[in-house]
């Protein structure tokens, strides 16, 4: 028997690190070879894990909220032979407790005066958060001065790039001062919280500075300071005051909500502290729906509002974060770097929403119901070939473009966190039912973040449309390194005139991008005008070549 060190691999998009989710497993378990055993979250989507081995669960490293590092080892396994485990220590521990910072040298101006005798105060360093951020920004204070605290309770929660992170204290004590408010930055490495604890701490006596406190002020400065650390109109304070409703109090104090990130930022944008929502997924998780369900019961809603119509003067600052801020530099990276043209056509949908119709009504059963999106992809498919420029990837930074012989259709999909672009690989090759099929697998995957990697990314060409809320035309902006994006609009019945009668007909327009410096307007316009001729004349979708 040997043991077996499991270092959690690369989860794409070149991250440093991922969120924990949840085991799937725990020590003592007996386990098989690419059995999930851990899930973890990304930017994009939440990815289970399976263990490269069978064998006996040891232990496992981290609990569901924190970062854990790619390449770190994260389980350990008892298993047949050797192992892998010889040239390096295996963990120590099940759970990692939060690292205990090192005696430092107290901040200026700070002193220890009027201490009781056996005490002592206790500076807390903001640790490292991951991902190689030097900074985090606070999203709100969970205690304030004056306030007992118990060694590993939540004390601080900090937003990096990619999640919302709860630090516990690394000692018991009474809270003498905090650092920051709502949106500050905090350097890592710096102090954010002293504490006065029993015995000598981590601070040594030093004299007050002749200019006043630069970092920390001492002990008795901060005392009737305290109401003015965190502003009473942020939304963290505000969701924390009496007027929340104690009925829905489920854990204890110390006791840490267990959430993803896309639920955390959510819950701080509405200003519900997530201590009093219950949580229905496993272990307690509070997942969407707890979310929808407290706020729907009144949860985060205060008492003795006025019933009058009052004017509203309140504001509210949102800070692009996480998949919104990728998706900000996205687009406008796409604006800055690719000269947009737009090309806007109607197109006669009559005969074609009838054959979907009858189609529907014959094989739904077994094949499932088609939408227009499988008919628009494969009129696509089958004019990319004559317009190869257009199925292109334009690589500017090294001055080429590549062109594709499979067509790689990506379909902007709105999901709960933001816009993300699922590829339909090689949708050449598919049946018009099967592309339906996969379109619809993968919006499902993208809106519930299961996506994986490869399934976000590699699309050569994108689709894009709002449904019913199409409007009559559209600008849409190209998926950069793409060089044209296909916009559908809603379909609407208008009076049309044909063969010198007016009929009502089912008119859907076409709003499509192109990239200027690879796609000139002819081209456009003809590629377009191809799509429209199979559209209206759907019978010749299916004419093989």
């Amino acid at each position: 028997m040997g043991r077996y060190n499991f270092k959690l691999p690369d989860v794409g998009e070149g991250s440093a690190e991922a969120e924990l989710v949840g085991w799937q497993v725990e020590p003592g378990d007996t386990i098989v070879e690419d059995q999930p055993v851990v899930e973890v979250m990304t930017d994009k989507a939440s990815v289970e894990i399976p263990s490269p081995a069978a064998g006996t669960v040891v232990s496992v490293v981290g609990a569901p909220g924190e970062m854990l590092a790619v390449g770190s080892v994260v389980l350990v396994l008892e298993v047949d032979g050797p192992g892998n485990a010889g040239d390096e220590a295996a963990p120590s521990v099940v759970q990692p407790q939060p690292e205990t910072p090192p005696a430092a040298e107290p901040p200026a101006g700070t002193e220890r005066t009027g201490a009781p005798a056996g005490e002592g105060n206790y500076v807390f360093k903001l640790p490292d958060v991951g991902e190689g951020s030097a900074e985090a920004e606070l999203v709100g204070w969970q205690v304030e001065p004056g306030d007992t605290i118990v060694e590993d309770q939540p004390v601080v929660e900090v937003m990096t790039d990619k999640a919302s992170v709860e630090i516990p204290s690394p000692a018991t004590g009474t809270v003498v001062w905090v650092k920051g408010a709502p949106g500050e930055m905090l350097a890592v490495g710096s102090d954010i919280l002293i504490l006065q604890v029993a015995g000598p701490g981590n601070m040594t006596a030093a004299p007050v500075s002749s200019e006043g406190p630069s970092e920390a002020p001492s002990p008795a400065a901060v005392a009737p300071a305290r109401a003015t650390v965190v502003p009473a109109e942020t939304p963290e304070r505000r969701a924390a005051s009496p007027a929340t409703k104690p009925g829905f109090a489920t854990r204890t104090p110390g006791e840490k909500p267990v959430a993803s990130p896309a639920v955390r930022r959510r819950a701080w944008e509405h200003g519900v502290q997530l201590q009093f929502v219950p949580g229905s997924g496993p272990g307690g998780r509070i997942t969407q729906d707890d979310l929808d369900a407290y706020v729907e019961s009144g949860g985060a809603l205060g008492t003795g509002a006025p019933t009058g119509r009052q004017p509203k003067t309140g504001t509210e600052d949102v800070k692009v974060i996480g998949l919104r801020r990728t998706i900000a530099k996205r687009m406008q990276d796409a604006k800055r770097r690719i000269p947009h043209f737009s090309y806007v056509e109607e197109v006669d949908v009559t005969d074609l929403e009838a054959l979907r119709v009858t189609l529907n009504a014959q094989y739904a059963k077994d094949r499932g119901k088609l939408t227009l999106l499988p008919f628009l992809a494969k009129a696509m498919v089958r004019t990319l070939p004559d317009y190869p420029q257009i199925n292109a990837r334009f690589h500017d930074d090294d001055g080429f473009v590549r062109r594709y012989d499979g067509v790689h259709l990506g379909i902007a999909t709105q999901t709960p966190t933001g816009l993300v672009v699922p590829v339909v690989h090689h949708a050449e090759a598919l049946t018009l039912w099967e592309c339906g099929a996969e379109v619809a697998r993968l919006a499902a995957a993208a809106r519930e973040g299961k996506a994986s990697r490869d399934e976000l990314s590699g699309s050569t060409i994108t689709i894009t449309s709002l449904g019913a809320l199409g409007g009559l035309a559209t600008t849409p902006v190209i998926n950069y390194p793409e060089v044209a994006i296909v916009g559908v609009n809603k379909m609407i019945e208008r009076p049309v005139v044909r063969g010198g009668q007016i009929v009502v007909r089912k008119i859907m327009n076409l709003s499509s991008s192109f990239d200027h410096r690879v796609v000139d307007g002819w081209d456009a316009a003809e590629f377009v005008q191809r799509i429209r001729a199979l559209l209206e004349t759907p019978a010749t979708l299916f004419v093989e070549d």
